[in-house]
């Protein structure tokens, strides 16, 4: 399996080089210190895994995974980095990026991380997985800075659903002029022309809890 490295501390990108160089199993194709030009890199290297640090002068790691997945989705991306702060994080992984390790767990884990992105895995060191789960246990509470009625929510909620008018006036126990009457209203207040548009902008905006 082939490796490139994007890293600009020269000690350690050298030190990767030298961990990855020692196993029979992975051969380090390209070694940098930043993203530019990093297509045609990737192009000529042809790797099966990229290691990426984030904070690198002129052309960043965040950048650096936009670009090659972008291009070459199946091109494995492991960041890198002496960095945890959310932001960063959800920004690389939103890009695509498939595992997050800290250099301070590299020597132990690399090799790991490598394997496990192969066989279709997501490493991440430790604090990192807990921060990633920890932001998907946090429940947010839904929007509502278009004062839907209560009514016109349940009603909204059953239309993104699937309902059709007359399944929405049994539910509610109203009739389906009355369906009609909330849906208008509810259209004016989100300011969208139709029930398509009504449903994608609750979905968009996290209007209801679904």
């Amino acid at each position: 399996m082939t490796i490139s490295i994007f890293e600009d501390n020269d000690k350690l990108r050298d030190l990767i080089e030298m961990l990855i160089g020692s196993s029979d199993e992975f051969e380090v194709k390209g070694s940098y210190t930043n993203t530019y030009d990093i297509l045609n890199k990737v192009i000529k290297d042809q790797p099966d895994v990229i290691i990426m640090d984030i904070d690198m002068p002129e052309h960043d790691g965040i950048e650096g995974v936009q670009i090659v997945k972008k291009k070459f989705p199946d091109v494995k991306i492991i960041m890198h980095t002496v960095f945890d702060d959310d932001d960063r994080l959800f920004t690389c992984l939103s890009y695509g990026a498939d595992g997050y390790i800290l250099k301070k767990d590299a020597s132990s884990s690399l090799f790991n991380a490598i394997k496990e992105v192969l066989s279709g895995g997501a490493p991440m060191s430790a604090g990192i997985a807990t921060r990633v789960l920890q932001t998907f246990r946090k429940v947010e509470k839904p929007k509502n800075e278009y004062n839907i009625t209560e009514r016109e929510k349940q009603i909204l909620e059953l239309l993104t659903r699937g309902f059709s008018y007359r399944m929405i006036g049994i539910e509610c126990s109203i009739s389906i002029e009355t369906v009609r009457r909330h849906l208008k209203n509810i259209y004016h207040k989100l300011h969208v022309q139709c029930g398509t548009e009504a449903v994608a902008k609750a979905i968009g905006e996290r209007l209801l809890m679904l």
